[in-house]
């Protein structure tokens, strides 16, 4: 496995042909039925006169699931374009590929995968996906010290995104510490295990574990330790109000849901797989046309 050498724009470098017209791709992850992902990529690609199809390759639906490396192997026989690449396949991934893309290097982990001239391209866009939301969603937010929960593919993406848009003191916590460790130190941030003293320390607080998801009820910190000075983000998006943040809300908290970071992964995932520039704006609106039951 090689890093990918790419100038400035890592989607340039990599993407197909903006002249072909058929785009096939698919999301690889555990539960996502009800993923919006599929809706906003077919949506664009019809808005930008493609053939995009998006399938949903979910173990969980299977009555006898393949493992990673022959769904993989399957999709791009198939003549996929690429996958996206969700919980909880976004580490074990990467040894299952050509070669790397900065983002996806720095991170240690790939939402994105790109086939295209007989190789494996992976790459990450939560990470850029989040730091956007962040940045649009509550841009004047104070960065002294956030804590951030989770450690896992989602979380390394989380806390690049943080250091990205400029917190200062990143506390790390993860119930598995060995990975929280590890995850300080490749950001310079710092592994805790003291949640209460964190969370008192912190300006922010941002949810990275699947904790709040529909099949994942809860939260990862207990609810009175979220302080009305807090901003509070959590990167679930179904239910769109997490636990966690209709607690965050009641206790006068400035909230972050997960649509933007979704919305933004998408973003940037779609021209990867297709070549063309998408309208970010169009597909956020495709993501608000769904139902949300919360």
């Amino acid at each position: 496995m090689t890093e990918m050498k790419l100038g400035s724009a890592e989607t340039a470098q990599d993407a197909p042909d903006a002249t072909a017209r058929k785009v096939q791709v698919g999301l690889i992850g555990r539960g996502i039925q009800l993923s919006r992902t599929p809706a906003m990529h077919v949506a664009e690609g019809k808005a930008l006169g493609l053939d995009y199809a998006y399938d949903l390759i979910d173990p969980d639906a299977m009555e006898s699931a393949p493992d990673l490396s022959a769904l993989i192997d399957r999709a791009e026989a198939d003549g996929f374009a690429g996958l996206n690449v969700t919980f909880p396949y976004k580490r074990e991934v990467m040894a299952l590929l050509d070669e790397l893309s900065p983002a996806s290097t720095k991170v240690g982990a790939v939402n994105t995968v790109v086939f295209r001239d007989g190789k494996r391209r992976g790459h990450n866009t939560d990470f850029w996906g989040f730091a956007e939301s962040l940045r649009r969603g509550l841009p004047d937010a104070p960065k002294e010290a956030v804590l951030l929960l989770g450690a896992g593919g989602a979380g390394g993406a989380v806390a690049h995104a943080l250091r990205d848009v400029g917190v200062g003191t990143l506390f790390i916590y993860d119930a598995n510490t060995k990975a929280a460790a590890a995850l300080a130190d490749a950001v310079e941030g710092r592994a805790i295990t003291d949640l209460a003293a964190a969370a008192a320390g912190s300006d922010g607080i941002v949810n990275a574990t699947p904790m709040g998801m529909a099949k994942l009820p809860g939260m990862a910190i207990p609810a009175d330790l979220i302080e009305p000075r807090h901003w509070v983000a959590d990167i679930v998006y179904f239910p769109r109000e997490t636990e966690l943040l209709a607690t965050a809300r009641a206790r006068g908290c400035r909230v972050l849901d997960g649509s933007g970071m979704a919305v933004f992964q998408a973003v940037r995932a779609f021209e990867l797989f297709s070549g063309l520039v998408p309208d970010p704006n169009r597909m956020r609106a495709t993501f608000e046309a769904f139902t949300d039951p919360n």
